[in-house]
């Protein structure tokens, strides 16, 4: 059965990853729905894994928008650098600039944060989504009638990277945020438009993903069992073959729509988690 229960986790991984409802708020209903038969101490590791599948899959479509070497006509200098496609370059730079409050929050800052308990996380869950979902609604009332100033990731600037990166961290310290909620939200507020700010959004969970995987594996370690293996194995491969779709969908409908869907879904799903899983 958790064999068949990964299969299930994969799909949904695959699907909440690229929207900005919070992935990781809908494992955890998942799994108060239909919980893994392990330890609570792999499924923390599950719940952080299982996303190698989606991350691998964002970066088979997006290769030719992040891969910084090769040959170029626009290099980063000559010689070693020749060989350096210098918009890349300084996507990366911004990217890593991105990256930095969470890296400063996971390693020294995030066991001061302990206030998410078993007892009172779906709670939390229930009013993240609902909070989100309304600001998602207000953010895009509030843009309707404006024009985009930044309308591709080399426009970017540096700040506009660290504020996109500080963002993340609300993510962090509530689960039910969603990491691409807060960052597409920040980025929407600072007329990046819905498009450039789901790339960036989609960029920065790279490094983001298989650092936070990383991490988790290295602290769990040895204890890992075979049949745990196999479970990470089904949940990665379902979580890939299911973003290959989802990543190419969400693309192709924000360059269409808003994110009003997104907030009226986060609300309806924030009301069901207050009412029956807290």
């Amino acid at each position: 059965m958790n064999f068949l229960k990964a299969i299930f986790f994969g799909i949904i991984e695959g699907i909440t990853e690229w929207m900005p409802v919070s992935s990781t708020a809908h494992m955890k209903i998942l799994n108060a729905i239909m919980p893994l038969s392990v330890s609570a101490e792999f499924y923390e590791v599950f719940e952080v894994v299982i996303q190698l599948g989606a991350i691998l899959a964002l970066l088979l479509i997006f290769w030719n928008k992040v891969w910084p070497f090769g040959k170029t006509k626009n290099p980063l200098g000559k010689g070693i650098l020749a060989n350096v496609k210098k918009d890349k370059f300084y996507l990366w730079i911004k990217i890593i600039i991105a990256c930095l409050p969470a890296i400063i929050f996971e390693l020294f800052l995030e066991d001061l944060f302990t206030f998410v308990t078993p007892e009172n996380e779906m709670t939390i869950i229930g009013i993240a989504l609902i909070l989100v979902g309304i600001i998602f609604i207000i953010v895009e009332y509030l843009i309707k009638d404006r024009k985009p100033i930044v309308e591709t990731t080399k426009q970017i600037t540096y700040m506009q990277a660290i504020t996109i990166g500080l963002a993340q961290l609300v993510a962090a310290l509530f689960p039910g945020v969603s990491r691409s909620g807060a960052t597409i939200i920040a980025a929407l507020i600072m007329g990046i438009s819905r498009s450039t700010a789901t790339e960036f959004t989609f960029e920065l969970a790279i490094p983001v993903m298989f650092g936070a995987s990383l991490m988790k594996i290295v602290k769990y370690g040895a204890a890992i069992t075979f049949s745990e293996i196999l479970i990470l194995i089904i949940g990665c491969v379902f979580a890939f073959v299911v973003s290959l779709f989802m990543i190419r969908f969400i693309i192709s409908y924000i360059k269409k729509n808003n994110f009003v869907l997104f907030g009226i879904y986060r609300i309806l799903m924030g009301i069901v988690v207050l009412l029956l899983l807290r």
